[in-house]
């Protein structure tokens, strides 16, 4: 379980890396390139194990568990004034018609988030996607703060993360950079309360999502994916989530 250090994340929040409100790490690399260990065939209790649990010091850890649900096994994940990333390596690359298919349910969502601002930098349910971008296109000064966040936590850092996003306010469709680093990049997928208890199924093609999301870094070509994560936060807020996760799938 990889945790940031009281003196590491001091470190990190002198360079600009604010990881108590994005945190992300890389698991060792798994064999089967586009396979993703599913909730529905694991039992009840605790994810499987292809499955790492990241989160940073001094924060409440966020609750994932595997439970039954509408006669299915699913992801738990309760946030309450907590922060926590569920990790699983990949190593898949993908083409322009490569799909991340899912779906999940939000029961409860963070009432004061806002993802514009640190403050309100909370969802009930993320899911991102790990890319092995070139860090050497970026700036020295990004290329800086990646190799500090590396040697002073001991764990790889995506240089870049596209986050789907449940959020609370902003509109369907909205793009954005993380509140704390350009490295993480949403996309919001649902919104509002409308929806809330009821199962929504996502088919998001990954490669012109990428394209989107990081337009003002990308040569017109997708890195190779090397993670992907189920992440709740409500830490900024001190508030409480609740979300429902199924199975994960990304085909060729």
């Amino acid at each position: 379980m990889p945790i940031c250090t009281r003196r590491r994340n001091h470190t990190l929040r002198r360079v600009g890396i604010v990881f108590a409100g994005a945190c992300f790490f890389l698991p060792a690399l798994a064999g089967d390139e586009f396979s993703i260990a599913g909730f529905s065939s694991a039992a009840s209790g605790q994810p499987p194990g292809a499955w790492k649990f990241s989160t940073l010091p001094n924060k409440k850890p966020t609750a994932f568990s595997v439970v039954e649900l509408d006669g299915a096994r699913v992801l738990k994940v309760e946030a309450d004034d907590s922060y926590g990333n569920l990790s699983h390596a990949m190593h898949a690359q993908v083409s322009d018609k490569s799909m991340l298919v899912w779906k999940w349910r939000v029961d409860k969502l963070v009432d004061d988030a806002d993802l514009k601002v640190r403050s309100g930098d909370d969802a009930p349910a993320k899911l991102c996607v790990f890319f092995a971008f070139d860090a050497g296109k970026l700036t020295l000064g990004e290329r800086a703060k990646l190799a500090l966040a590396h040697n002073s936590t001991g764990q790889d850092v995506p240089p870049e993360t596209l986050c789907y996003v449940w959020d609370n306010k902003l509109a369907e469709g909205t793009s954005l950079a993380n509140a704390f680093t350009k490295r993480i990049r949403l996309l919001v997928l649902q919104s509002g309360s409308a929806k809330l208890g009821q199962w929504q199924s996502q088919r998001r093609n990954l490669s012109a999502d990428y394209l989107r999301a990081f337009a003002d870094e990308t040569d017109g070509k997708v890195p190779e994916v090397v993670g992907v994560a189920v992440s709740a936060d409500a830490d900024n807020t001190h508030g409480k989530g609740l979300a429902y996760v199924g199975d994960i799938t990304l085909t060729p």
